[in-house]
C-alpha cells in the first residue's frame, strides 16, 4: 500500500517534471517563430521596396538612354555636315573657317559633353553606368530578398505546428507527439536559419 503511494507521488512528481520541460522547449519555440516571423516580414519588405527602387532606377536609366541616343544622332549628323563643309589640305591653312563651321564645331563640342555626362558622371552618380550598375545591385538585393522568404514561410509553419504538438503531448502525455513536435521544431529552426544565411539551396524553394 505505501510502496504504490510512493510509485505514485513518484509518476506525479515525474509527469509535473515533464510537463515543465515541455513548457520551457514551447516557450523556445515562440521564440524562434518571433524570430522567424520578424525574418519573413523583412525579407518580405525588402524584396517589394527593392524592386520599387529598381524599377524607377532603370525606368531613369532608358529616360537618359534616349537622351543619349539623340544627342549621338544630332552628333552623326552635325559630322556629316561639317565632313561636307571641309576644304581641301592645301587650302585649310589659308582660309578662315566660316561662321557656319565654327557653329558646328561648336555645338559638336556641347553635344559631345552632354553626351559624356549621360554616359558617367561620378559627381552625381547618375550616370548611365552608374545606373546600370546600381539597377543591377538592386536586382541582386531583390532576388536574395525574394530567395529568403519561402525559407521564412516553411520555418513558420514548421514551428507552429511544432507548438501545437507540443501543446497536445502535455494533455495526452504521449511521447510519440512529443517526437514528431521535436522533429518540426527542428525542422522549423533549421529553415529559419537558412531563410538568414541561405548557405543551402534546397530544390523548389526560394
Amino acid at each position: 500500500m505505501v510502496w504504490d503511494e510512493l510509485s505514485r507521488r513518484a509518476d506525479e512528481e515525474n509527469a509535473r517534471a515533464r510537463d515543465k520541460w515541455i513548457g520551457v522547449y514551447i516557450g523556445v519555440l515562440a521564440v524562434i517563430l518571433a524570430i522567424c516571423s520578424m525574418g519573413g516580414g523583412n525579407a518580405s519588405k525588402e524584396a517589394t521596396l527593392k524592386n520599387i527602387e529598381a524599377t524607377n532606377t532603370w525606368g531613369f536609366f532608358q529616360a537618359k538612354n534616349m537622351r543619349r541616343h539623340v544627342l549621338r544622332l544630332a552628333i552623326d549628323e552635325l559630322e556629316i555636315r561639317q565632313a561636307g563643309m571641309k576644304l581641301p589640305p592645301d587650302l585649310q591653312a589659308v582660309t578662315k573657317p566660316s561662321e557656319e563651321q565654327a557653329l558646328i564645331e561648336s555645338k559638336l563640342m556641347s553635344y559631345r559633353e552632354q553626351e559624356a555626362g549621360l554616359t558617367s558622371n561620378k559627381a552625381t552618380n547618375e550616370g548611365l553606368d552608374e545606373l546600370w550598375a546600381r539597377g543591377k545591385a538592386l536586382e541582386a538585393e531583390r532576388d536574395f530578398a525574394m530567395r529568403q522568404d519561402p525559407y521564412f514561410d516553411y520555418g513558420e509553419a514548421l514551428l507552429q505546428i511544432a507548438i501545437v504538438l507540443g501543446g497536445v503531448a502535455i494533455i495526452s502525455g504521449g511521447s510519440l507527439l512529443l517526437t514528431t513536435s521535436a522533429i518540426m521544431g527542428l525542422l522549423g529552426t533549421l529553415f529559419t536559419l537558412n531563410g538568414f544565411t541561405l548557405l543551402l539551396n534546397i530544390p523548389f524553394i526560394g
